[in-house]
């Protein structure tokens, strides 16, 4: 990319080109947000401002970008963010890329809060980025939100995503590994809301390279079968459910009948619901006590 002009749109066309070469599928979405990351532009900007030549700066900037994405190192990780919820969210590689279907989860919770949008202790465990628990304070602000995680650096990122919307009055924070973060508050939840880790052990060597080697193994290793944290949390969840209270978990798409079957084995959950995400996968499981 030297001796020679690089407009912006050249840049583009050749990076999108490189990118396919390499194995990228989203090949020219990915140019368009390094590149307008590099140019502190909008994407929308890329193509009013087509003829622009960049810099030498720019174009040193935006070449380490296409270094690290040929690796297939993420693109949030690269950009330091990624939109959920409306929500521009800092992430880094202490905690899991927010995804769309994981809104589905956010819907369910919503759905259920019509007529009761205030007063409730909800509990969000495991909330790496604080996506999820970010998302629905900025929906329902006049509950009361516990926030829980194992690693103290994914807090740190989602005590920062709340604080640039104003959220973190509506959220305390807290370490610990499932409800050992919340101690001592036994039936005082109205609704448990987690994205569980849900990939079997033996599947993740062949998961895309962008999650099987630079996404925190933490937060995506379910185990043997996949269904460790499932277990670990609806069996324990009854303890902390407040009369009336549900649990909303994200699931793969092929793990409902074994959730259903921990349900069922736990004894005591009624009302059980699986929501389907945008592709019409199964993707969220809900049951009340």
């Amino acid at each position: 990319m030297k001796g020679e002009e690089w407009t912006v749109m050249k840049t583009l066309r050749w990076t999108a080109a490189y990118f396919q070469t390499h194995g990228i599928e989203q090949s020219r979405t990915d140019a368009e947000v390094l590149l307008a990351h590099a140019l502190s532009i909008t994407r929308i900007e890329i193509y009013t401002n087509h003829d622009k030549p960049l810099h030498a700066e720019e174009l040193k900037t935006f070449k380490s970008f296409i270094q690290r994405r040929i690796t297939h190192e993420p693109v949030a990780y690269i950009t330091g963010k990624k939109e959920f919820w409306s929500l521009e969210l800092t992430v880094t590689p202490d905690v899991l890329v927010p995804r769309p279907e994981t809104e589905c989860l956010v819907e369910a919770v919503l759905d259920v809060m019509v007529g009761r949008e205030a007063g409730n202790n909800i509990l969000d465990m495991g909330t790496g980025s604080g996506a999820i628990v970010c998302a629905l304070v900025s929906e329902r602000p006049k509950n009361r939100y516990y926030a829980v995680d194992r690693s103290e650096s994914a807090l740190l990122v989602a005590r920062r995503n709340a604080t640039r919307y104003g959220l973190e009055k509506a959220i305390a924070f807290s370490r610990g590994n499932w409800f050992e973060g919340v101690e001592g508050m036994q039936r005082q939840f109205d609704i448990i809301v987690s994205n569980p880790p849900y990939i079997p052990q033996h599947q993740i060597k062949k998961l895309p390279p962008e999650i099987a080697r630079y996404e925190p193994l933490c937060a995506i290793d379910g185990g043997a079968d996949g269904l460790d944290a499932f277990r670990s949390i609806l069996h324990a969840a009854p303890d902390y459910l407040a009369p009336d209270g549900k649990i909303f978990l994200e699931i793969g798409f092929d793990q409902r009948p074994a959730v259903s079957a921990i349900i069922e084995e736990v004894g005591c959950y009624r009302d059980f619901v699986c929501r389907k995400d945008y592709a019409a996968k199964d993707r969220v499981v809900q049951s009340g006590i």
